[in-house]
């Protein structure tokens, strides 16, 4: 260790953009630049900060992708080798009524936007490194294993560029023989593109109060695991949703899918809406308990587990968007919440707001602005695109589902979606907020889930084996505690100390020693899905980004 732990100066350096986070909203945003920069003669420098090791490696969805979006940016994207190997062929939507049965539900009565004709099943962790090899091609400078940890802002409070993380630091806040300071990066412009509940960019709807009279954001948290299976049991093309059971037996909500790729590969899971209220249930046993329903192990017989992992998903849409745009900054896809929850998509909306905030950059560099601006036009950008009317006519999707139950909301959307096309002259408003719908322990019910049979079900600590995860042990946690008293103290009593559940990593634990408790981090596990920042009940925990390069590495997720 050395002797000193007083920061060093940080170096600093002069670009005209920075892009925060190696996504499809961010990787779209640095493409849609260099493409606009060289199409009217505008010298840009463009920088992509990337926490991961490599590009894609945090990346994880279901994922089912409409390539609206990719049209407009790559419309050569298929000579280009873009990684959509798998047109959807056929559709099939069933209710689990319960652990044995299911209802099949005739295309003609589902959404019409839950028709899938013309999308793509794909990996989305590849699409993300593609979208990086292409933004490379067009000049865009990526770096991987640098996270933005930190928002610079000039005299005026305007957004001013980001600072890398330190690197080298030890847990007990020495400095190591290999420390580095962070860099700060000056920029007129900066993109945050970091996903849902990005650890800068809640910072900023909050200083700005950029969600000033939106309803509250609401979140989910998908799980998923890939599979290889028995070529007789897999059908390139076939996607499968639905909802109900597990869920529905805790009175929690949400929605599964089963997507059958090329190379006898399936991706399954399941999204827990976190407004759940027993704060006994487990989101990743419950998805192990919805492999055992007679509709899906079938398909999973004989097969091989191949990968898991599990992210946070922003899903309030369009009443819970919060204005993206301020003073030299834009907020972009799921860090401002731009899925759209009635597809079940969002990589096309986030690649669009990206290539929006782009387009609004362009346009004021070239009448020479030099930085520093809130933008407002940003909005009558993105009302004039698709992307506005397309979020519009989905924001009754989720409101219908949590005020009126999957029965009677699950009629109001098909009114909704199919015959009114989501122009109902009214707007349904959830303004419950989700890290306060827990039951305290005296009013709920504790749910026995049954032991992992290792073949078809699985434990945290094998499925976290999956994910690659890792992270120098020896750095400060990255999941900081405001009262490091108070899961023991209050969270424990009222709530049986739900981290232990919600956290489909097993980072969160209450550890026995000899009569006394004690609340342990196992942060080296984390997979940086965000769920304890988002549901903690006493919102006591909060997500930072730990030490450049940490994290998960997704290879096909």
């Amino acid at each position: 260790m050395t002797e000193s732990t007083a920061p060093i100066e940080r170096e600093s350096m002069e670009v005209d953009i920075v892009v925060v986070g190696a996504g499809p909203a961010g990787l779209s945003a640095a493409c849609r630049l260099m493409q606009l920069s060289k199409q009217h003669e505008l010298e840009l420098s463009v920088v992509v900060l990337e926490k991961a090791a490599a590009v894609g490696d945090h990346i994880l969805s279901g994922a089912v992708i409409e390539p609206t979006a990719l049209n407009e940016l790559f419309p050569d994207w298929a000579e280009r080798g873009a990684p959509l190997n798998t047109p959807v062929t056929r559709d099939e939507i069933y209710f689990f009524t319960s652990a044995q049965k299911a209802l099949k539900i005739p295309n003609a009565l589902a959404p019409q936007t839950m028709h899938n004709h013309g999308n793509y099943i794909v990996s989305l962790s590849q699409v993300a490194r593609w979208l990086g090899e292409q933004a490379e091609s067009l000049g865009v400078d990526i770096y991987p294993g640098f996270p933005a940890s930190e928002v610079l802002f000039n005299d005026t409070g305007a957004v001013k560029g980001v600072a890398t993380g330190e690197m080298g630091i030890a847990k007990n806040g020495e400095h190591k023989a290999a420390y580095e300071a962070g860099m700060e990066l000056h920029a007129k412009y900066t993109v945050f593109a970091e996903g849902c509940r990005g650890h800068l960019g809640k910072q900023l709807i909050r200083q700005y109060a950029l969600d000033h009279e939106k309803s509250p954001q609401h979140y989910g948290i998908g799980l998923k695991e890939l599979w290889r299976v028995d070529p007789a049991c897999h059908e390139p093309g076939l996607v499968v949703h639905g909802a109900g059971w597990p869920l529905s037996e805790n009175h929690a909500s949400g929605g599964a899918f089963l997507y059958h790729l090329e190379d006898r590969q399936v991706a399954l899971g399941l999204i827990v809406d976190l407004n759940y209220d027993n704060p006994y249930l487990s989101p990743f046993d419950e998805l192990q308990r919805f492999k055992t329903h007679p509709k899906i192990a079938p398909t999973l017989a004989g097969g091989e587990r191949l990968s898991y992992g599990a992210r946070a998903i922003t899903k309030g849409g369009l009443n819970s968007l919060p204005k993206m745009s301020l003073p030299g900054a834009f907020l972009v896809g799921c860090d401002a919440g731009t899925l759209n929850f009635s597809k079940i998509k969002g990589t096309h909306t986030a690649m669009k707001s990206g290539m929006l905030a782009a387009e609004t950059i362009v346009e004021v560099l070239l009448e020479g602005d030099p930085g520093g601006k809130d933008h407002t036009h940003y909005d009558s950008h993105m009302r004039c695109s698709w992307l506005y009317p397309e979020l519009k006519s989905a924001r009754n999707f989720g409101s219908a589902l949590h005020k009126f139950g999957p029965y009677l909301g699950g009629a109001f959307n098909y009114v909704d979606q199919n015959w009114l096309r989501g122009k109902l002259p009214f707007t349904l408003k959830d303004n419950t907020v989700d890290h306060d719908s827990l039951k305290e322990v005296d009013n709920a019910t504790p749910i026995d889930y049954p032991k992992p049979d290792g073949v078809l079900t699985f434990d945290k600590n094998s499925s976290v084996f999956l994910t690659n995860t890792n992270h120098e042990e020896d750095q400060p946690v990255h999941l900081h505690l405001g009262d490091a008293d108070l899961p023991l103290s209050v969270n424990l009593p009222r709530w049986a100390e739900p981290a232990q559940r919600y956290c489909p990593a097993g980072v969160y634990e209450i550890v026995s020693e000899g009569s006394e408790q004690r609340f342990q981090i196992n942060a080296q596990n984390c997979i940086h899905c965000k769920t304890c920042d988002i549901k903690d009940p006493s919102q006591n925990i909060t997500w930072v980004t730990p030490e450049g390069g940490g994290g998960p590495s997704y290879s096909a997720m």
